[in-house]
Formats: structure tokens, sequence, C-alpha cells
């Protein structure tokens, strides 16, 4: 069981920056890749980034390349997402989510109902 929560959202102008944590309750080096979801109001949950549990591999949605990065701290096990020149249309709960690297340190789960473990959220609002 893990159990993961989210900090670091709040309000922030259109082309500012903010930086998102993710701390689990227990160690997620080289046994869980984490991925960052967002959903916003009337629309689905969709990936936004993930790493792999090596913490050397990573993806990103097409609409945040180049504007965000996810990280991994590994003294820390915590795991960031610097959110760079925010739009309008960022605004969204971010969540942080957990899959077992079963298939391999280096796997990267691009699918939600890969991961198992989720936090409560932050909510994200990027005003115009």
């Amino acid at each position: 069981q893990v159990q993961l929560l989210e900090s670091g959202g709040g309000l922030v102008q259109s082309g500012g920056s903010l930086r998102l944590s993710c701390v689990p309750s227990g160690r997620t080096f080289n046994t869980y890749a984490m991925g960052w979801f967002r959903q916003a109001p009337g629309k689905e949950r969709e990936l936004v980034a993930t790493i792999s549990a090596s913490h050397d591999r990573t993806y990103y949605a097409d609409f945040v390349k180049g504007r965000f990065t996810i990280s991994g701290d590994f003294a820390g096990n915590t795991v960031y997402l610097q959110m760079d020149k925010l739009k309008p249309e960022d605004t969204a709960v971010y969540y942080c989510a957990a899959a077992s690297a079963y298939r391999g340190t280096w796997y990267l789960p691009t699918e939600l109902n890969e991961y198992t473990y989720w936090g409560p959220g932050t909510q994200v609002t990027v005003s115009s």
C-alpha cells in the first residue's frame, strides 16, 4: 500500500510557474513508476507526464512538452512536476499516481488504468 500526497498547487497568472510535489508514504524508487495526471471540470482525467521507477526515463503529453518537467528526488523519494509558461487551459486538479514497475524499472506507463495508487489531488488555477 502506497499513500501519496500532492502539494504546491495554487493560483498563478498566465506565463507563470508552479512546482508540484508528490510525497509517497513508502519507497517508490525502483519500485513504482510515477505519473502526474490532471482533470479539468467536465473533462476526463489525462496523463501529463510520467517518470520510470529508475528515474532515468520520462514521457510528456504533447500539450506540456517544453513547458513541464517531471523529476525524482533520489534522496527524499519525492517526485516533482515543474510547470513553466502556464496557460489558462492548464487549470485543473493535478493528481500524482504510482504504477508498479513489474514490467521493468525502465517502463513508462501511459494508461490511466496502469496506475494503482492515487493522491487526493491539488488544484492549479491559471488566470488570464
